[in-house]
């Protein structure tokens, strides 16, 4: 299964329009890929789409919008998407009274030792995550990998062969069969990625800012109510090697702006960058 790339992202804006509709989408899919293990451990299997979701999910409570802050969480995310013939899993450990929960986690240290995936008369014990470990604590969820061979890949889509999951610990002891429609779902991991569960609509496409004045080599473009941008055509160099004359033309025509700002009572400020690949002026109205 291929790792997810910032392609597979929408904008946020996006996201939060369409987001009610994908959380649906992502239930119903979860909700084929949940094993109970007794009354207390659940594994839920995931695969791109559950980690997708994750990654937006992230982002929009964290409020992260830039690209290196979203390529972040998709390399944290990525670590747990599977490899070829892999299943990958989050383990709940879920113990719902307060005071029951240390020692309860601490009767089931060395679980990690104890979950396997049974194929007919095989068995393919899990591989946790061991930097999640110590040994004398552990805690509630777990991340873990099942690789299969090229066999055991094609006994798991084989209905002749009996899949399940299984927790053989001293003090925990559970075994649970896959069900047809989970074996299904996770049948497509074994072959590659998933078809995408929810597809955005593409965002509109922005419309032109509009042009206000062009005189010689310099332009006035207005891309929102409260902005004007004044810049050379074609693009002028950044400051420092701005030519005199360029940089006259471009200030006249930010004091001609400005003036009919203030003339309609509203108070405009300048912004510069002087650092900017290329060299303009921005005005903006104060709110």
């Amino acid at each position: 299964m291929n790792p997810l790339t910032a392609a597979d992202l929408p904008p946020l804006e996006v996201f939060e329009a369409e987001r009610e509709a994908m959380r649906e989408a992502v239930i119903a899919h979860k909700a084929a890929r949940r094993v109970a293990l007794g009354e207390h451990v659940t594994l839920l299997f995931e695969d791109r789409e559950t980690l997708r979701w994750q990654v937006l999910e992230m982002c929009r409570v964290e409020g992260i919008r830039d690209p290196e802050g979203m390529a972040h969480e998709l390399r944290v995310y990525n670590e747990l998407v599977p490899g070829p013939r892999e299943l990958s899993a989050t383990l709940f450990i879920e113990i719902t009274e307060p005071g029951r929960i240390r020692p309860e986690l601490d009767r089931l240290i060395g679980i990690d030792e104890s979950v396997s995936l049974e194929l007919g008369a095989e068995r393919v014990r899990a591989a946790f995550d061991r930097r999640q470990l110590e040994e004398d604590r552990i805690s509630a969820v777990h991340y873990l990998r099942f690789r299969l061979d090229a066999a055991q890949a094609a006994g798991f889509e084989d209905p002749a062969t009996t899949v399940a999951l299984r927790v053989d610990h001293p003090h925990y002891t559970s075994r649970s069969v896959l069900g047809d429609e989970v074996r299904r779902s996770l049948a497509v991991d074994l072959r590659g990625d998933p078809e995408p569960i929810h597809r955005f609509r593409a965002p509109a496409a922005a419309a032109p800012p509009v042009v206000l004045v062009e005189r010689g080599r310099v332009r006035a473009v207005q891309p929102a109510p409260d902005r004007i941008v004044i810049e050379a055509v074609p693009p002028a160099p950044r400051f420092a090697a701005l030519p005199d004359a360029l940089a006259l033309e471009l200030l006249a025509l930010a004091r001609e702006l400005s003036a009919r700002w203030i003339a309609e009572g509203r108070a405009p400020f300048v912004v510069l960058e002087p650092d900017a690949p290329h060299a303009r002026i921005e005005l903006r109205a104060r709110r």
